[in-house]
């Protein structure tokens, strides 16, 4: 698929059929996010792949917002492997993680498999009931699966400001 399809046609599904995600397709969308770019090349990311139901009900008591994907990626950093930017009032973590993130979800599009980012946790409470080390914080969740039958873009998807509301040149 070509990359402007793939930003284009992507979309945050939110009703998911049981089929698994094939793993070679698995595979090529965590390699995506491998190659994200990270600051100084730390690749502080750590990637959780929840599949078991024992997981996955701790995910579903943590947020509403699963859907039922039958596969959720966990988008964690570790807190004590970051860049600190000069000022020193921001480090390379959460942007990092959010590239990594990033590639995971357009990955997932490119190989014809539905995603929906998510944020609505506490993630210091989800990565202490998925048993991650104190050291890692919980960026995201990225549901993964195919879509359910009747599932698609939300009404206002394809409504964007134009560029000119959006973009400066100064």
């Amino acid at each position: 698929m070509e990359f402007k399809d793939v930003v284009k046609n992507r979309y945050s599904c939110k009703k998911y059929d049981t089929k698994k995600v094939e793993r070679k397709k698995l595979e090529s969308i965590l390699e995506a996010g491998r190659l994200a770019p990270t600051a100084k090349n730390l690749q502080e990311q750590h990637i959780y792949v929840v599949e078991s139901e024992e997981a996955l009900s701790k995910i579903d008591k943590a947020t509403p917002c699963r859907y039922g994907a039958p596969t959720v990626i966990v988008v964690a950093f570790d807190k004590d492997n970051v860049f600190t930017y000069p000022g020193e009032k921001r480090d390379s973590g959460v942007e990092d993680a959010s590239i990594v993130a990033t590639h995971l979800m357009l990955a997932a599009a490119d190989e014809g498999v539905d995603s929906c980012w998510l944020n609505f946790f506490d993630p210091d409470k989800l990565a202490k009931d998925l048993g991650l080390p104190e050291n890692e914080e919980i960026l995201m969740l990225l549901d993964i699966g195919y879509a359910a039958e009747g599932a698609g873009p939300l009404d206002n998807h394809n409504s964007r400001k134009a560029l000119s509301e959006t973009v400066s040149y100064i």
